[in-house]
């Protein structure tokens, strides 16, 4: 890399020579376009912080551009290629599919956490289909594939590297190719961790196990995981190992969203003086709107963010109702959100295995019908490369005044998922959507509670992430109201390229 392609501003071009040095102590000369000598696998971690639109992402995919041009192999989880004395490996990763997707729609190859931390273990006899994929070994001849299979696989890898997504297009399932998944052992080079404020201490030391050089990408005004008192991993880092991006730079487009967002850093600002401007952006502009209810067509896709748990089960039980709903059982085009895996100790490869397909806690998933064996759900995996899968479910469904879920159906153990059409601001961060609905009633109720969270009012935290979830256009609801829906619910806008892994096949248990 002779010089950076594009123009940096002061705060970002220190934190390029800064990164550049660290990368060169991990062995890449990304200035020269070279692999260095192997250095010693010594610990290097720093962080980039900065507010959204301060660049962040553009550092992410300028730095991951440099180094693959340099040589440095990435690697995404589903597939690592041959191992070589003089490799050098990145990894790209994001706490959620969700997040994963935002930024592989941006250019960049990343993969979540999880598909790091547990590797597929592919059947021999597809071994070197995957190598011949990835550039390193010739065509090979695979029993029960035509040759036109062959080049659908080799068509589908040119435009996206995705080794499954690409054996998935010749006609293979998931159980065709891939024995098993485990824990990985041997580790990686270099790590860049996007939305790093999501990560909790041991996700961190889970990577810092595999990766010598990290690289942690995060927005020190969002919200810390639960349980760490308000504090990011990165908080603590020092001022050397810490680089903080000021100017804000996607102010070109004139966002009035990241103009709301930037005015929560007046500490001077009150709840009420907040939504004069929200009221005042909505007359200028169509890309904030004032709403006095919840859209119910909007909910199926992208959920209203609230604070309280009280409210998202209101709201949950006002869209169902809206769209007649039968009260035991779902709708195809419901939307969850995965709590979690319901599985004992000694079904811990199956765990791995739906984790790395995406059902980690957070996920959000649309629910597509009932599988072929009773308590198993079909379902679109929001953000994963491969979305469609079927596994055995547990579904609770919150009643508003109830303490104990209704449960439609369930399998004995398996995933486990809450309705997805409103989620808390805690579960949605890491996420984006082009339109947002964000529930104002639960943020004037944090303003009164008078929370302070790190030394910031929790409403503004709260107020901060909502806002910044909204890619295109922020619908700012004020009462607790839920419009009429105007379409059908259905599954018909979910789109998938690839074809389905189905994981139906393994019931025992799960």
């Amino acid at each position: 890399m002779t010089a950076p392609a594009l123009t940096f501003s002061e705060d970002q071009a220190e934190a390029h020579d800064r990164l550049a040095e660290l990368l060169r102590g991990a062995g890449v000369d990304i200035d020269e376009g070279t692999l260095l000598p192997a250095a010693d696998r010594r610990e290097q971690v720093m962080a980039v912080v900065g507010k959204a639109g301060s660049g962040k992402t553009l550092l992410l995919a300028e730095f991951t551009k440099a180094l693959t041009e340099a040589g440095v192999d990435i690697v995404s989880g589903d597939w690592e290629g041959k191992r070589r004395k003089d490799r050098r490996t990145l990894a790209i990763l994001a706490p959620t599919n969700k997040a994963a997707s935002v930024l592989r729609n941006r250019g960049v190859p990343a993969t979540t956490i999880h598909r790091i931390l547990y590797t597929p273990v592919y059947a021999p006899e597809y071994e070197a289909l995957a190598e011949w994929l990835a550039g390193q070994g010739e065509k090979p001849e695979v029993e029960g594939l035509t040759d036109l299979a062959l080049e659908r696989a080799y068509a589908f890898y040119q435009a996206q590297k995705s080794i499954p997504g690409a054996l998935a297009a010749a006609g293979l399932r998931g159980s065709d190719f891939i024995a098993g998944w485990k824990r990985r052992e041997d580790p990686l080079d270099i790590g860049f961790v996007d939305e790093s404020s999501m990560l909790d201490e041991k996700q961190f030391d889970d990577l810092k196990e595999i990766f010598p050089t990290l690289v942690l990408f995060g927005d020190p005004a969002q919200l810390a995981p639960v349980g760490q008192s308000g504090e990011m991993v990165f908080d603590s880092f020092p001022d050397p190992r810490k680089c903080e991006l000021h100017r804000i730079h996607r102010q070109e487009t004139d966002s009035p969203i990241l103009d709301l967002a930037h005015a929560l850093g007046d500490e001077s600002l009150t709840f009420d003086t907040f939504e004069r401007m929200i009221e005042d952006a909505a007359r200028r502009d169509d890309r904030v709107v004032v709403a006095p209810r919840a859209d119910a067509d909007l909910m199926a896709r992208s959920p209203v963010l609230v604070w309280r748990n009280v409210t998202r089960i209101r709201l949950i039980h006002a869209f169902r109702a809206a769209h007649g709903a039968p009260e035991h059982e779902l709708l195809p085009g419901e939307p969850l959100i995965c709590d979690g895996i319901e599985l004992p100790l000694k079904h811990r490869k199956r765990r791995i295995e739906l984790e790395a397909k995406g059902l980690i806690k957070g996920a959000q998933v649309v629910y597509l019908g009932p599988g072929r064996k009773p308590g198993f759900s079909r379902l679109h995996v929001v953000g994963a490369e491969d979305p469609r899968i079927s596994v055995a479910s547990i579904v609770k469904i919150e009643k508003p005044g109830e303490e104990e879920p209704f449960i439609p159906f369930a399998a004995t153990m398996g995933a486990a998922f809450l309705h997805g059409a409103a989620v808390t601001i805690h579960k949605a961060q890491g996420s984006q959507w082009p339109e947002v609905q964000v529930f104002a009633p639960d943020l004037y109720a944090a303003a009164r509670a008078g929370r302070i969270e790190a030394g910031i009012p929790l409403w503004k935290r709260l107020a901060y992430v909502a806002i910044t979830r909204a890619e295109t256009r922020l619908h700012w609801v004020t009462r607790y109201a839920l419009a009429r829906p105007q379409a059908v619910l259905g599954t018909s806008d979910l789109v998938v390229a690839a074809a389905p892994l189905e994981l139906e096949r393994q019931s025992d248990g799960a």
